[in-house]
C-alpha cells in the first residue's frame, strides 16, 4: 500500500527522477483509441502512414493515462488535481518506454481552508532516449498531516 503524501511532503524544488519505465506497444496503441480516441493515427499502422503522424502515435489521452499511472506508482498519492495543463511536444510511439521527471514548483497553505494546501507540480513524460513527449503542469489539492 502507498502511503498518502501530505503538503508537509512537499517542498519548493523538489525533484524526482528515475520513475519507474512503462512500455507501449502498438496493441496497447490501438487498444486504448479503439475505445477511447478512434482516430486513424491511433488505430493502425496502415491509416497512420496517411496521417501527419506519419507512423502509428498513442492518443495524447493515452499518454495522460500512462503518465497518471507513473505518478502514482512513484508514491504521489493523496493528491486532488484542481487544475491540469497538458501538452504533447512529440508523439508518443511504439517501443517508447516512458518515465517521469517531477519537480515541486509551488506550495502555499490555503486561504479558504486551513486543513489544506495548494501544490504545483511540473512533469515530463520522458522516452528512453531523452525526447519528452508530454508537458504536465498540475495545481493540486493537499491535505494538511494531521495533528
Amino acid at each position: 500500500m502507498t502511503a498518502i503524501m501530505w503538503l508537509e511532503d512537499f517542498h519548493v524544488g523538489d525533484r524526482y527522477h528515475g520513475s519507474q519505465e512503462l512500455e507501449i506497444t502498438d496493441e496497447d496503441i490501438m487498444t486504448f483509441a479503439k475505445r477511447w480516441d478512434p482516430q486513424p493515427g491511433h488505430l493502425s499502422q496502415e491509416e497512420a502512414a496517411q496521417t501527419p503522424f506519419d507512423g502509428l502515435a498513442a492518443s495524447g489521452w493515452h499518454t495522460a493515462a500512462v503518465t497518471m499511472r507513473l505518478v502514482v506508482a512513484s508514491g504521489f498519492v493523496g493528491i486532488m488535481g484542481a487544475e491540469v495543463r497538458l501538452t504533447w511536444p512529440t508523439p508518443t510511439r511504439p517501443g517508447d518506454r516512458l518515465h517521469l521527471d517531477l519537480e515541486v514548483t509551488s506550495v502555499r497553505a490555503s486561504k479558504s481552508n486551513p486543513a489544506r494546501g495548494v501544490v504545483e507540480l511540473d512533469y515530463d513524460s520522458v522516452n528512453q532516449h531523452g525526447e519528452v513527449r508530454q508537458r504536465t503542469h498540475v495545481v493540486a489539492i493537499v491535505e494538511r498531516r494531521p495533528a
